[in-house]
């Protein structure tokens, strides 16, 4: 039941993007288009798991046990940069057009707050291996939920009649707003 209410809480209720308002920059940089929005929801996820799976064991294996807690920002970050270069380094390689496509946000995966929120937030939260896996996993396919709605959404709106004022940036804040604001509904889910 535990592992259901991590799932539910982290895809929907406190959805990264849309709740905790963690990942904005590619949020709303690469949802032009789906192909570019899910290709970078799928790197997120890649790497917030991955983040998930080596940050736990790294924290309680070698932080804890010699007493170097306070070093687990650093740590974390570390992990993610090498994370983000392997990651660039095969899109670049199987995948040159989305690499191209992805452009100056696939670096910055790295400085993503939502990545190192989620590795954080699991271990203030006192999540075991298990319960961090599954909260990393679905809190990267709620980013990547959220960021394929929102490049649907600004496809569509493309070819609306959208009053001068609104054009651009604005309309996507509004919509992202009003995306929060429907995620809200999930809250009595959990």
């Amino acid at each position: 039941m535990n592992l259901f209410v991590i799932i539910i809480s982290s895809m929907l209720v406190s959805n990264v993007v849309l709740s905790q308002f963690l990942g904005i920059c590619p949020f709303l940089g690469v949802s032009k288009k789906v192909g570019t929005a899910v290709g970078m929801g799928a790197a997120v996820t890649f790497v917030i798991t991955i983040a998930c799976m080596i940050t736990y064991p790294i924290y309680y294996g070698i932080l804890v046990p010699l007493k170097l807690e306070y070093l687990q920002t650093i740590a974390f970050i570390l992990i993610i940069a090498a994370l983000v270069q392997f990651v660039e380094m095969a899109l670049k390689k199987f995948m040159p057009s989305l690499h191209a496509s992805l452009g100056v946000y696939l670096p910055l995966i790295t400085t993503n707050c939502a990545v190192l929120g989620v590795a954080i937030n699991n271990i203030s939260d006192g999540y075991n291996f298990i319960e961090s896996l599954v909260c990393g996993i679905c809190t990267a396919l709620g980013f990547l939920i959220a960021i394929a709605i929102l490049a649907g959404i600004r496809e569509r709106i493309e070819y609306n009649n959208i009053p001068d004022s609104f054009k651009g940036t604005p309309i996507v804040l509004v919509t992202a707003s009003l995306m929060a604001i429907a995620f809200c509904g999930f809250a009595g889910l959990v």
